[in-house]
């Protein structure tokens, strides 16, 4: 009788077949070297970002929190419009603690939706689909594993209703600045006359408050960025020293942008899989961006992408903005 047991060779194979695999060879790879942040999020990696939410030093979660919890009719109001049903779907949902404060109130209020979270973290939609009818009884809630825009065309295939696409938290600024723009233009490709985007967007301030943002004392951004060369050796046969490598950030106010890296803190030789990956030190591994915009940048992306900006909620320092974008 045949058998289902995986052997190693079994095993090495569907890792180096992996998209994850590809991307990490494909990144450390190159000249200068990079890892794709949106790996950062594995259990261990959804953990740490909801610790470093939680962080003093870091402004965006508190800043669209108050905008969520402080406007929250207003808000709710504009994606109602005139009371058509409507499926809201949000790009990289997490935990949902900021949508819940929207979700509770369409739901008190009667609104016909359903929601659709989207997140490539599988970990993330099974706990939502599990725990949100639970703390939102009566809530129509479809959880979408993927890519987003994999998922965005999932989501249209299941229902022609007008769509409300939510992307919050900054993730826009998780982007250079072109490629922001590209991302708006494909979303509104996704979208029809008539449907919305709700994006939070980070605005430009003090540089010593977006520094201190990504570089924060209890070090959890530090422990955020490694974690990827964890999830590296665990998952992909790595043999990454942590300890051979430190965090660092730097913020550019002309151009808006945070950028993180991992700095080699000696010579040495990585093994990933098969491939052997030198390092010199002091090179450094580019993690990710943190792009912040003035509130005139955030509507010009919108009208080049296609869209018009019809509202901005902002917080009461003007730190952070979710702007309304409608599709026409």
């Amino acid at each position: 009788m045949a058998s289902n047991t995986l052997t190693p060779q079994d095993c090495d194979s569907q890792i180096m077949n992996s998209q994850f695999y590809k991307d990490v060879i494909a990144g450390l790879g190159s000249t200068p070297k990079h890892l794709d942040s949106k790996y950062f999020y594995d259990a261990a990696g959804d953990k740490l970002f909801q610790d470093l939410m939680s962080c003093d030093e870091y402004y965006p979660t508190n800043c669209e929190m108050e905008i969520f919890t402080s406007q929250t009719a207003e808000i709710c109001e504009a994606m109602m419009g005139n009371g058509d049903a409507f499926d809201l779907i949000e790009l990289g949902a997490g935990d949902a603690t900021k949508s819940s404060h929207l979700l509770r109130y369409l739901i008190d209020n009667k609104a016909d939706f359903s929601y659709m979270p989207i997140d490539i973290s599988d970990n993330v939609i099974s706990l939502l689909n599990i725990t949100l009818p639970v703390t939102l009884p009566g809530i129509n809630i479809t959880g979408l594993n993927g890519e987003y825009f994999d998922m965005l065309k999932k989501a249209a295939a299941m229902s022609n209703r007008r769509k409300v696409v939510m992307f919050l938290g900054s993730n826009i600024g998780n982007m250079p600045v072109a490629d922001a723009q590209e991302f708006a233009k494909e979303l509104r490709r996704h979208l029809s006359p008539g449907d919305m985007v709700f994006v939070g967007i980070d605005l430009k301030k003090s540089p010593k408050t977006v520094l201190a943002a990504y570089n924060d004392s209890e070090g959890i951004t530090k422990q955020f960025n490694l974690n990827l060369l964890h999830r590296i050796n665990r998952e992909l046969h790595g043999n990454f020293n942590i300890d051979n490598f430190d965090h660092y950030a730097v913020y550019d106010p002309e151009t808006g942008a945070c950028r993180s890296y991992l700095i080699s803190l000696t010579q040495q030789e990585v093994m990933v899989g098969d491939k052997l990956i030198h390092f010199e030190k002091d090179e450094y591994i580019f993690m990710e961006i943190s792009q912040k915009y003035t509130m005139a940048q955030t509507e010009e992306m919108a009208i080049q992408a296609g869209f018009k900006a019809t509202a901005h909620f902002t917080d009461s320092k003007n730190w952070f903005t979710d702007a309304v974008w409608l599709a026409v």
